[in-house]
């Protein structure tokens, strides 16, 4: 199959309640690639409200010169995507765009080969748990509470909350509050967003130890390893980064420093899933597992196919079926505390023809 078309539109889904910090809503920029068979993929790259019009120059201005009239394969285009658009960086919104291609032709591989994406890179398991997360640090306790609840009703057996408040005494208070209404058998997960600094963290981590984490994600910015290394040194809570590292070399290092417990990269932000699954082998060589951040429905079958898996991430009425985005059930589900994917050839995002498109 070789490259005939790429084409590439930006989209605005609106969040049902606006995240900490104002985030009202979140971008998707969506890519089709067609080829010379007839045979079209469908990629997309996904933002919270930064950065979805750069990604979508870079996609129509700069990447056709380097598909149209290759072969489709996705390992061989990653590469040169990315020397293509060194100039514009090697990360960050370069990642982004080659992203929205590589989901593409990974795609588009899968349809031809009339295989679903999951049987296509290799099925390991038909199901991973998922865990209820939210981002609700500006949620009053009864709200919290109140999310928790219906993550519980849900059938979840693990949940994730913010914390990083400016008192450290609110984090305490909800994170025993939640830890009480869950009960000692479930697990509970923190997630700091990069809010501490380390004397910051290091006390805060003293303090909520007892509730039991069964991890602390981002309590420290995410480039600066070194501080982990530090941080690492005081707690026993194991710690959970990948968000915001965007490179295979920043995974690599982060795992030889022995500060990433759980390694949470996303699809989108490492540049698609050709490196994404390079990550997770990486991991696996360390023994650790993988907790892939945020798109449950291509998450969802990214773990069903890799060596180490820790759990999905169910984020409240933020998935793209939640938020309206898809034309029809993509067939990944999560039911009673697990995902499955049973989505026929491709990955089964077809996105809606009706979405407010952005500019």
């Amino acid at each position: 199959m070789r490259i005939t078309e790429i084409t590439a539109e930006a989209y605005r889904l609106p969040l049902h309640r606006a995240w900490d910090g104002g985030v009202d809503r979140n971008d998707v920029v969506v890519v089709r690639v067609a080829t010379d068979t007839g045979q079209t993929g469908t990629g997309f790259a996904w933002t919270p409200l930064i950065g979805a019009g750069a990604v979508l120059a870079l996609l129509r201005n700069d990447c056709p010169a380097v598909l149209l009239g290759r072969d489709a394969n996705p390992y061989a285009r990653w590469e040169e995507l990315r020397w293509h658009l060194r100039e514009a960086g090697t990360s960050g919104l370069t990642l982004m765009a080659i992203a929205a291609v590589d989901i593409a032709l990974w795609d588009l591989t899968a349809r031809a080969a009339g295989a679903s994406l999951v049987d296509l890179i290799g099925r390991r398991r038909d199901r991973v748990a998922a865990y209820g997360s939210g981002v609700n640090l500006d949620y009053s306790l009864d709200e919290l509470l109140e999310q928790v609840r219906g993550w519980l009703a849900a059938g979840h057996r693990a949940v994730k909350i913010k914390v990083g408040s400016p008192e450290l005494e609110r984090d305490v208070e909800r994170v025993a509050a939640v830890r009480e209404l869950i009960g000692p058998d479930r697990l509970l997960m923190i997630d700091a967003n990069q809010r501490w600094d380390l004397p910051t963290a290091i006390r805060a981590l003293a303090a909520m130890e007892r509730f039991d984490p069964y991890f602390v994600e981002e309590p420290l910015p995410a480039d600066d390893l070194a501080a982990h290394a530090r941080l690492r040194a005081h707690t026993r809570i194991p710690l959970a980064i990948g968000e915001n590292l965007r490179t295979i070399a920043e995974f690599e290092t982060a795992l030889q420093l022995g500060v990433c417990d759980i390694a949470q990269p996303n699809a989108v932000r490492v540049g698609g899933i050709t490196p994404f699954l390079r990550i997770a082998e990486l991991a696996a060589r360390h023994s650790v597992p993988v907790a892939p951040h945020l798109l449950p429905e291509l998450s969802t079958q990214l773990a069903l196919c890799l060596p180490r898996v820790a759990m999905v991430e169910d984020i409240d009425r933020a998935s793209f079926a939640a938020l309206g985005a898809l034309a029809r059930p993509s067939g990944v589900e999560i039911s009673a505390g697990w995902a499955t994917a049973q989505t026929g050839p491709g990955h089964g995002l077809e996105f809606a023809a009706d979405l407010a498109p952005i500019g």
